[in-house]
């Protein structure tokens, strides 16, 4: 059976080819793959869950095109719009945020490129929060230049997040501002000046499983050990807000063939939780080992408390 074989495989350190991630994607016993994806996930990394939270630290005014997106200045969304979060809002939730025991706490800002004087203000933020808590930072601040990174590096950003949200051959119908080769510039930039990358993508817009595929085989090209999966969440006013859902079933082979592909990566739980609430369970045992946790960015999350406790309830380790 070729989930076992490719199961062996992985687990002897070797890896599976995009024909073979094409043919798990359509075998009958999804069960099957899911639990092997599971037992790869445990012997791999083990069961150790990561967890991480984002502040919206720059809110609407983006100048891009991505049709998925609420941010964009393009549509008529009606979200909250601000240049930059006030550092006592900011402080307080990484302080709220450590107490809880998250691992990761990430500065998250729209548009293109977050410009030099708001890296600054976002930077000073930073060194307080390093000063008095054990919180590994992380940032999102778009298509930024080298020089712009190793500010964030010096300030005790050590993780930068460029997700490459679907395959080269498919971004190109979401988004014309901007190219997966940019956020490849980008990401390559970051880890040239030592930087973790976190990276990943959006599922449910349009895309075949092949394009899925695709864009984990790039992940893997990179080198990315932590890669965030969202669910598309439809939102009114963006083009893409009638997009008819996934089928379980293929969210759940997703992750597998995700797992399969990164035996070794934090597979993160993301955007559209509230979608596939029912479904987490399911999906933990398929592949997934860590979650951004509390509120996202312009639609609900999950409430941090409530996840620590679920994910204890399955037998991980924080």
């Amino acid at each position: 059976m070729i989930v076992e074989e490719l199961k062996k495989r992985v687990l002897a350190g070797g890896q599976i080819t995009r024909d073979e991630a094409v043919r798990l994607s359509v075998v009958e016993d999804k069960p099957a793959l899911y639990k092997a994806a599971g037992e790869i996930r445990d012997k791999k990394v083990g069961r150790r869950f990561d967890t991480c939270s984002i502040v919206n630290a720059r809110s609407g005014r983006c100048s891009e095109n991505c049709k998925w997106c609420a941010q964009s200045i393009l549509f008529k969304t009606h979200i909250d719009e601000y240049e930059l979060v006030d550092e006592k809002t900011c402080l307080d939730l990484a302080r709220s945020n450590a107490d809880y025991g998250v691992d990761k706490f990430s500065f998250v800002t729209s548009g293109r490129a977050l410009p030099d004087r708001l890296i600054d203000r976002l930077c000073a933020y930073a060194q307080k929060i390093k000063a008095e808590s054990n919180l590994h930072l992380c940032a999102s601040m778009g298509l930024l230049k080298k020089a712009q990174l190793q500010k964030l590096l010096a300030a005790g950003i050590t993780r930068y997040h460029c997700n490459l949200e679907s395959s080269a051959r498919y971004f190109g119908t979401l988004c014309s501002s901007h190219s997966v080769e940019d956020k490849i510039a980008t990401i390559r930039v970051a880890q040239e000046i030592g930087m973790e990358v976190c990276s990943g993508g959006i599922i449910g817009m349009g895309e075949n499983m092949e394009d899925r595929i695709d864009l984990a085989l790039t992940l893997r090209e990179l080198g990315i050990k932590s890669i965030p999966i969202n669910i598309l969440n439809p939102i009114p006013g963006t083009p893409l807000e009638g997009t008819p859902p996934l089928r379980d079933e293929e969210i759940l082979t997703t992750i597998a063939l995700f797992r399969f592909i990164h035996p070794e990566a934090y597979l993160r739980f993301a955007g559209g939780r509230s979608l596939i609430a029912h479904l987490e369970t399911e999906a933990i045992q398929a592949g997934i080992n860590a979650a951004i946790v509390g509120d996202l960015l312009t639609t609900l999350g999950s409430k941090v408390k409530e996840d620590m406790e679920k994910v204890k309830l399955l037998g991980f380790e924080i």
